[in-house]
This record gives structure tokens, C-alpha cells and sequence, in this order.
């Protein structure tokens, strides 16, 4: 039997992408296991490749988006997350994961908060590729689209750091048009190592072509959410 890459896919209560993302992941190679945040320990992570903190309100949002995922995340597997990654493993985290891996300090310093229109956005956004050596974006065009669904989507950062981002290639997805106030217009930041990336769009939800809102799209085989995570599965293949 072939040798699948395993991804662990971390359930939090309010986690409500995970079934899609764990058929993405399968799709394009993987196999997977989706766990809720109460049955993982360290020892959860041997033999993963992949960690994955899909979207969703985890824990309703109550606090701010993802500050108990992340307290909660902290307790059950301490440092073992940090490790995992300066070992090779994958880290990814889509919307709320996103803002949970803010929080837990696996990317560059910043911030997701409430849309500078004070609203929940529910839309499809145009997004540019700002460094091809993030292996989910490998496989993209430089330009393309995929659906976005928050509230606390605006990326800010310390003064003059998402600039920098920018320059350095940590900010290697931006929208194409100014959809949430983002700090020149980030919607996708990757660590200084290229294996922890967050993103606010989900590319989940736009797997196969008939995923998009024009029945007649065909300009590609699949939806552009199957090269976002098919660049992942092919990284890891590769070593």
C-alpha cells in the first residue's frame, strides 16, 4: 500500500471546517485523523508530517478568536508543537487556525482583529502570490481566488513589521483589493522556516470546479483550494 503522509487534524468545540479540510488533505494524498483538543498529548504528534488547525469560532469566539484554542493548545501539548515543527513537521492553520497560531507564536508577530467595517465578510477574494517558496503556494498561479469567511480577519502587526514581512517574503499571500483593512493587504503569513503557515481564505471550499459561483469555470482542472494543499502533499513527499 502506498505510504500516505499523515495529518492530524486538531478539533477544537466550535471547529466547524474540519470534515471539509480532512477530505482536501485526503484528496491530494494524505491520510488523516482528527482529533478534539481533550485526547491530544505530545505523544498524538509521532508519525505526523502534518498538523492542521482548521477553521471555524473555536470556543465560540467568547474571548477574542482563538486565545482559548491557543491556552487550551499550550496545555495539552506544551512545547511539543515548537518542536515538532524544528524537526520538519507542518504546521497550517486556515481562519481560526490562523488566528490561533498568531497566538501561539509560531509565525512572525501580529494580529487578527475585527474588520475595519466592523462586519462579518462572506465573499470570494482575489489573491496574489507574493513568494512561490511557501509549498502551498508552489503550485498556484500569481494571481487567483478563494472564498473568505470572518470577522476578525484583519492582519496587523508592530510598526513597520508588515512591511518588513512583505520584503522578506513572511507575508507570502496578499489580497488583490483592500477587503478588511489588512496590513498591506496580508492574508497569508508563513514562519522564517516555510513549514507554519496561516491564512485567513479558505481553500478547503474551493476543491473542485464546481465549488466556484460560475458553473462555467474552467480554468483549471480543479478548484485552486486542490494545488494549495496538493503543493503541501507534494513538499512532504519530496522531503
Amino acid at each position: 500500500m502506498e505510504n500516505r503522509p499523515h495529518a492530524i487534524l486538531l478539533k477544537f468545540p466550535g471547529t466547524n471546517c474540519d470534515e471539509e479540510t480532512a477530505r482536501a488533505l485526503e484528496t491530494v494524498g494524505f491520510s488523516t485523523e482528527t482529533l478534539p483538543i481533550s485526547r491530544v498529548t505530545p505523544d498524538s504528534l509521532a508519525g505526523a508530517k502534518l498538523v492542521m488547525l482548521s477553521g471555524g469560532f473555536s470556543y465560540g469566539d467568547y474571548v477574542m478568536a482563538g486565545r482559548i484554542a491557543q491556552l487550551r493548545t499550550e496545555a495539552a501539548l506544551g512545547d511539543a508543537l515548537k518542536s515538532f515543527v524544528e524537526n520538519g513537521g507542518y504546521v497550517l492553520g486556515v481562519c481560526n487556525g490562523f488566528q490561533i497560531l498568531t497566538k501561539l507564536s509560531l509565525l512572525p508577530e501580529g494580529s487578527l482583529i475585527h474588520n475595519d467595517n466592523g462586519r462579518f465578510i462572506c465573499r470570494w477574494a482575489g489573491l496574489a502570490v507574493q513568494d512561490k517558496t511557501a509549498p502551498v503556494l508552489s503550485q498556484l498561479p500569481d494571481v487567483f481566488e478563494l472564498p473568505v469567511a470572518h470577522a476578525e480577519g484583519r492582519f496587523v502587526a508592530p510598526e513597520g513589521k508588515a512591511a518588513e514581512y512583505l520584503e522578506k517574503g513572511y507575508a507570502a499571500l496578499t489580497y488583490t483589493d483592500d477587503i478588511n483593512g489588512s496590513s498591506e493587504l496580508i492574508a497569508g503569513v508563513r514562519d522564517e522556516s516555510g513549514r507554519v503557515f496561516g491564512l485567513m481564505p479558505h481553500p478547503e471550499r474551493f476543491l473542485y470546479q464546481r465549488h466556484h459561483y460560475d458553473q462555467d469555470w474552467n480554468d483549471a482542472e480543479w478548484g485552486w483550494g486542490y494545488y494549495f494543499f496538493k503543493g503541501l502533499h507534494d513538499a512532504i513527499v519530496a522531503g
